[in-house]
């Protein structure tokens, strides 16, 4: 098991507890399971279900797991469930979008959870270096991360600067 605590904002700030989120990685033979335990702000819900390409802009967790070289998989995931599944090589270069994965959410008053199993076939080759994400608001957004990045202003597509993993 890998667990993500997200409690920082994107440059280093400490947030509330009551703001915290938590990713899990759990292993299958075949798949990873990645679940998330968060905060629900309420943001309003993007239309539809399912895969939504820009889900970033809505209230979402986000989970990039980097293999050797520049490539790497972001997987968003959101309270309604909706999630978004991408392949990139270097930063910002999507190669594949809208991958299809098993996901499902719950919200329950002030807290979300939500569980996907992502075969380990969409991962890059290892050794990998991961990092976890949060962004809610409406207006004025927030940008959260476990491990907090450079910068003058948010952006999580620095795969180099991940802390290194080792999957379960």
């Amino acid at each position: 098991m890998l667990v993500f605590d997200v409690s920082f904002t994107w440059d280093g700030s400490p947030v509330a507890d009551d703001e915290r989120v938590s990713v899990q990685i759990d292993g299958e033979r075949d798949a990873l399971v990645i679940s998330v335990a968060a905060p629900f702000h309420d943001d309003p819900a993007p239309p539809g279900t399912g895969s939504l390409d820009g889900l970033w802009e809505h209230e979402v967790v986000e989970l990039f797991l980097v293999g050797a070289g520049e490539e790497y998989v972001e997987i968003e995931l959101g309270p309604s469930g909706h999630f978004l599944v991408l392949r990139l090589r270097g930063a910002r270069n999507p190669v594949e979008r809208s991958i299809p994965i098993t996901y499902s959410a719950d919200i329950r008053g002030a807290r979300w959870t939500g569980v996907a199993r992502v075969p380990r076939g969409l991962l890059p080759a290892g050794p990998y270096r991961a990092n976890a994400f949060a962004i809610h608001g409406v207006g004025t957004r927030r940008y959260l991360c476990a491990t907090p990045l450079p910068g003058p202003r948010p952006d999580f597509h620095q795969p180099a600067r991940f802390p290194a993993v080792t999957l379960p």
